[in-house]
């Protein structure tokens, strides 16, 4: 399957939306997933410049199949909240239609900031598994940063969204937010991904743009407490 297996990182503001100020301020990533075989791709985070992610993907021989949200935040889906209006996936879906991959508990949040829902939003459980082709990607329920934040887990690469960055993790004081459950799903529901993996986080704030989950386990500060209890004493609200 390596030889099929389609794989793209994209930089907000640099390899799409480049005229866009707030989108190079962010430094979003945004990841094509797919098989080549088949020529279909999922899109993971696709806000700032639907269209043109989408005239990328297509550069590629690649038909846009599916979309995969990592968690309602505007930066990463699109739509409007605390002050912010940002395109995401309300106007890709206007320019093909596809579904949109969403966890079951983060549904309501992502209807609210887009204006979709049902049928547009699959709704889905931890541990389930959505294909492309012939490619298998498995849905890691990781709440925390907010209640329905998901990560992917596909071709030896953890897609991790805002839950976990090389330096540091996503915030849990926004709504939604759950120090607890933050501390959970980087020690149990993540623990279990081996140190192999790579890691593909959902901004760049490190030097580097992916690093080995190994390499990020010894070097993340947010490792070293060493029980719940002292986690949430460094990082507690």
């Amino acid at each position: 399957m390596d030889e099929r297996f389609y794989f793209r990182q994209l930089l907000s503001g640099v390899d799409f939306a480049a005229g866009d100020e707030l989108a190079r301020q962010m430094r979003n990533f945004v990841y094509l997933i797919g098989d080549r075989e088949a020529s279909e791709a999922l899109v993971i985070d696709p806000a700032y410049d639907p269209a043109g992610i989408v005239d990328l993907c297509d550069a590629d021989g690649m038909r846009l199949a599916g979309v995969l949200a990592t968690h309602y935040h505007p930066d990463h889906v699109g739509g409007a909240m605390m002050g912010l209006s940002i395109p995401g996936i309300a106007e890709l879906l206007e320019v093909v239609d596809v579904p949109v991959h969403v966890q079951a508990d983060e549904l309501a949040y992502v209807s609210a900031v887009t204006g979709l829902g049902p049928p547009e939003l699959r709704s889905h459980s931890g541990g389930d598994v959505v294909s492309v082709g012939g490619l298998e990607i498995e849905l890691i329920h990781t709440p925390g940063h907010t209640p329905g934040s998901q990560c992917f887990l596909v071709g030896g690469r953890l897609l991790s969204g805002d839950t976990l960055f090389l330096e540091g993790c996503g915030r849990t004081d926004l709504p939604g937010g759950d120090p607890a459950a933050m501390y959970e799903s980087l020690t149990s529901r993540l623990g279990r991904v081996p140190d192999d993996t790579v890691l593909f986080p959902g901004h760049f704030y490190a030097a580097d743009p992916s690093a080995p989950l190994g390499q990020t386990r010894r070097s993340n500060y947010v490792f070293k407490p060493r029980n719940a209890a002292e986690w949430l004493a460094m990082f507690g609200d």
